[in-house]
């Protein structure tokens, strides 16, 4: 059994100031006040600009972190990083690919409508020496062929890399509902943690649109586990609120692992 390690995967909406109440500058010190009530030791994001980057880095100093803006490798555009508490854990290698026929270049992918990427890193823990990968993405929310594709894409990935067999995580806004083929596709190589979790909590879904008056029932976000090393204690839909207004148009998810 792995030391304990409490992770999350939060589609954090990107700033966009026409947003109006649902604005980042409205939103961004509710949000970073959640992640730090709920202390993930690592956790992922998705449609974060270099804005909301520095903004978590400035205000949660003990988080660093590794990704690149989707648009040109670097600064600019969405990142799908990975924050990650740097007292327990060091980075051994990193780095990000993009969802298309040729990875390596900054380009959209099959039938997608914007670039797409994934950001991975290998994680040792400082104490215990305990090693794994850890993936985030965002897969398009338009190209069908796009999702599917990703999907393989990313799992090639891991087993091109992973030749140590250490545990891997996938996490992500995937886009996709339960039923799908990709969905499907993942959850047959590896674990969908919400179905191995020894304790359930919150609401089905994780997609809301900060649409407060209904119940929040697309699930599109996932935290993905390969079948060696953890084992899924906790997996939680966590719908925090206030004066009827959620601080994303998605919820996070959060799992402990063990």
């Amino acid at each position: 059994m792995f030391s304990q390690v409490k992770l999350m995967t939060y589609n954090i909406k990107y700033a966009n100031e026409n947003d109006a109440e649902n604005s980042w500058s409205y939103r961004k010190d509710w949000i970073t006040s959640q992640i730090k009530f709920y202390e993930p030791d690592i956790f992922g994001v998705q449609e974060a600009l270099q804005v909301q980057i520095d903004y978590f880095s400035e205000h949660m100093p003990n988080y660093k972190h590794i990704g690149v803006g989707r648009d040109d490798g670097m600064k600019k555009g969405e990142y799908s990083a990975i924050f990650y508490n740097s007292e327990k854990f060091k980075v051994l290698k990193n780095n990000t690919f993009w969802l298309n026929e040729t990875p390596t270049k900054i380009k959209k992918g099959w039938d997608a409508a914007l670039p797409r990427i994934c950001t991975y890193g290998l994680f040792e823990n400082k104490k215990t020496g305990e090693k794994f990968w850890y993936f985030n993405t965002h897969f398009d929310h338009v190209g069908v062929k796009a999702r599917q594709e990703s999907a393989k894409l990313i799992f090639e990935k891991i087993t091109e890399l992973n030749t140590q067999d250490y545990p891997v995580v996938l996490s992500g806004d995937f886009n996709l509902m339960p039923d799908t083929k990709s969905i499907q596709y993942l959850s047959e190589q590896m674990i969908d943690t919400k179905g191995a979790a020894d304790l359930v909590f919150g609401p089905e879904g994780t997609y809301n649109g900060f649409n407060f008056s209904e119940p929040v029932t697309r699930r599109i976000d996932y935290v993905f586990l390969s079948n060696n090393g953890f084992q899924v204690k906790k997996y939680a839909v966590l719908s925090d609120s206030k004066d009827l207004k959620y601080p994303s148009d998605h919820l996070p998810v959060m799992v402990e692992l063990e």
